[in-house]
């Protein structure tokens, strides 16, 4: 007579809720309605606040594949905004076709960061930093210099953003639709290319030069290729903050806003495309509270902010949620812990009683 044993079917394990497909869907769409929804309900002031959160958050994208994704220092992001502002500004006061002024703004920052990258991913850490540094340093003078192209020291105006008749809406509204589109597009744009075989190549190169290169992945090569990638990102904010502010000066691109940029970075979040977005207010925001709370103390206070985000969220504000996370399961954790009862004579002791007694 032969017996059947039957094991029971290991239950399936379900899918995290917001991991499933249809819930991610509702969640895209649900943003779109909030972006087309939100420009109609808000005030002037609001939306063109948002809009300028936008272009620098598009400015901190670009930063964020050299520096948070690839690991190369760069100080000179703001260099490229400012030179994509400035060819947005010169093409539209020479009555350039809108399309044609948008790609060069992008381009042209691209073919100089390129070739800028080309003389410069050989070297590392300092050498780096100092190439990086002298481009916002070089790039005002050369600005003030550069008067029939760029207005010198006056700065130039380029009013091109004006809202259609046929649309019907206001020009803030217009401006910030012209932001989401194009700004949304670089983000996503840059999320699918991080999330690819170049994102996984850059944080090979990020993590181990050698083992990048044992690999068969050249970090020489894929450092140009970050440090192009952020020159075009940087000139689509420029051309977004003519669309904004729609004036440009040599100090758009000076030393100390670049120094912001990159402490816009590291309190969003390097490496994180929600990051970008939080360091974008961070730009915007903090400098306008800190002039409210004392206008001859925001370098300090904006200096105390970054030192208190560093010091509890060293990995941005992106990282708030995992750090409650965290600390809410480690008190969850203590409160259910209960020490063993001691083994009795009559009772074997535990497995957690052996490796006790093995430690």
């Amino acid at each position: 007579m032969t017996t059947t044993v039957q094991f029971a079917d290991k239950p399936a394990t379900r899918q995290p809720f917001l991991q499933r497909p249809w819930v991610r869907w509702a969640t895209v769409a649900l943003v779109v309605v909030v972006l087309i929804v939100l420009p109609l309900l808000l005030p002037a002031s609001t939306n063109l606040v948002i809009a300028r959160i936008g272009v620098f958050a598009v400015a901190v994208l670009g930063l964020n594949v050299t520096m948070g994704y690839t690991g190369q220092v760069s100080l000179g992001q703001i260099f490229f905004v400012g030179v994509g502002a400035y060819v947005t500004a010169y093409g539209v006061t020479n009555d350039w076709n809108v399309g044609l002024v948008f790609v060069a703004s992008f381009v042209i920052p691209g073919i100089m960061g390129l070739l800028i990258a080309l003389a410069a991913a050989r070297l590392g850490g300092l050498a780096v930093a100092m190439v990086t540094i002298a481009l916002p340093i070089i790039g005002v003078p050369l600005a003030k210099r550069l008067s029939e192209f760029t207005g010198g020291s006056e700065g130039v105006s380029a009013r091109f953003t004006d809202a259609p008749e046929w649309t019907g809406l206001y020009d803030d509204q217009w401006k910030l639709y012209l932001v989401f589109a194009i700004g949304g597009a670089a983000f996503l744009l840059t999320r699918n290319l991080m999330r690819g075989k170049y994102g996984r190549a850059f944080a090979i190169v990020k993590g181990n030069e050698a083992v990048a290169g044992s690999m068969g992945i050249s970090p020489y090569r894929y450092k140009v290729l970050a440090f192009t990638i952020a020159s075009l990102i940087g000139g689509v904010s420029g051309f977004l903050y003519m669309v904004v502010i729609q004036y440009t000066s040599p100090e758009t691109m000076s030393f100390g806003s670049s120094i912001t940029l990159v402490a816009a970075m590291v309190i969003g979040g390097a490496g994180s495309i929600i990051g970008s977005i939080l360091g974008g207010a961070y730009y915007v925001l903090v400098p306008q509270v800190t002039n409210v709370i004392n206008p001859n103390l925001t370098a300090v206070l904006q200096g105390a902010i970054l030192l208190a985000v560093l010091f509890v969220l060293p990995g941005g504000l992106v990282s708030l949620p995992r750090v409650v996370r965290r600390l809410l399961n480690a008190r969850k954790g203590g409160a259910g812990h209960s020490p063993s009862p001691a083994p009795t004579p009559d009772s074997p002791p535990t497995q957690s009683d052996e490796k006790r007694l093995d430690q």
